[in-house]
């Protein structure tokens, strides 16, 4: 099969648009008000907990179920009264949903021959996409003989083979073992630039979103809480739930207030902080919350002169780093990311500098806040 050229996006609609979408089964509400765009050759990542309701978006995507309220639309055609099958989409699922009687060749060739495709047409396709998944010596074996990898091959071929619109992926890598996983990722992302069609990913592990999505929507209680890419959601996290779902060790939090005056400004909670008003310029008084990433807390030597006081209760060796857990103030845990050469052990007392330019703030109802430009 030949790879698809890269999708004008000037003169084609989204690839999918959501508008005002919205899902309720009896008094639950499963998702609210959702309004999306994927662009054409997109790969778009839903990431959320459990619950959160991004297999439900991807099934009303899908046609598997109808909305409540709000649009579909796909390639520029409203689709809430189409069926699954005249929606230009292919799902790939959790389970590979492979037919156990049928060979491998049968299994991918399955939608062609559904529309009545002559079969030497067919043989000629499942050829290409057999090659590009690198299935060739795997074409007369059952589902039942081929390992998780090769299964999810086999499905992803089946999708491919239509050549859809969009493929829907509902956590296609969850029963792969993680060795698998991180070979299967690598997988399809290349496969993706090769195929060149809009990809929705639905998956609740933030390292498969960071490592392959162009960007990601972050859900929470059939919300929205972000949309940006991977270094968006890191670095500039929307609220302080964003901030702690994404990145491992999470985002460290310290609840405080700030209190103001012309020359400077203080923050104080579990420790205190003062930097010129300048510097924090739009930030309001009363209850904030400080957020830094651990790999922007410096450890200095105990009693440095402005530092932040703390204790080593945990060090974690992960390899090429160590993350420290350190106690702050009389309450308060926070990580710390160093090298794994570190010297520290348990007990040690240290000092903790925070890069000023990497902290963020975020108000008392956990949205961030923005800096006013001096």
């Amino acid at each position: 099969m030949t790879a698809h050229p890269p999708v004008d996006v000037d003169e084609q609609p989204y690839a999918i648009e959501i508008v005002g979408l919205a899902k309720r089964y009896g008094a639950v509400t499963a998702l609210q008000t959702v309004d999306l765009d994927i662009e054409p050759g997109e790969f778009l990542v839903l990431l959320g907990p459990s619950g959160c309701g991004k297999s439900t978006l991807l099934k009303i995507i899908a046609g598997l179920e109808d909305a409540s309220t709000g649009e579909v639309y796909i390639n520029g055609r409203l689709a809430n009264y189409l069926r699954p099958g005249d929606r230009d989409v292919a799902m790939v699922f959790q389970n590979y949903a492979l037919y156990p009687h049928m060979t491998v060749e049968t299994n991918i060739g399955f939608p062609l021959a559904m529309r009545k495709v002559a079969r030497d047409v067919v043989q000629a396709r499942v050829g290409e996409v057999a090659q590009l998944l690198e299935l060739g010596d795997q074409l007369h074996k059952y589902p039942d003989q081929l390992s998780g990898g090769q299964r999810q091959r086999v499905a992803l071929g089946r999708a491919i083979i239509r050549e859809p619109v969009a493929f829907l992926m509902d956590e296609p890598l969850s029963n792969l073992d993680a060795l698998l996983r991180v070979q299967m990722r690598t997988e399809l992302l290349k496969l993706h630039r090769r195929v060149g069609r809009t990809t929705v990913y639905v998956t609740h592990d933030q390292i498969e979103a960071m490592t392959m999505a162009d960007r990601i929507v972050v859900m929470r209680d059939g919300r929205i809480q972000q949309i940006g890419t991977p270094d968006e959601v890191y670095a500039h996290p929307a609220t302080t739930f964003v901030a702690t779902f994404v990145g491992s060790p999470p985002m460290n939090l310290f609840r405080g207030r700030l209190d103001g005056s012309a020359e400077a400004m203080s923050f104080q909670g579990a420790f205190e902080l003062t930097h010129d008003a300048l510097g924090w310029r739009g930030l309001p008084d009363g209850p904030v919350t400080l957020g830094i990433r651990p790999e922007h807390i410096l450890v200095l030597g105990a009693g440095s002169p402005g530092a932040i006081p703390a204790t080593i209760d945990l060090v974690e060796n992960v390899g090429a780093d160590s993350f420290l857990s350190v106690a702050v103030g009389s309450d308060q845990t926070a990580w710390v990311r160093t090298s794994a050469e570190t010297t520290l052990v348990e007990g040690d007392h240290v000092s903790l500098h925070l890069l000023p330019d990497h902290i963020r703030w975020f108000d008392a109802d956990g949205n961030r806040c923005t800096l006013e430009a001096p």
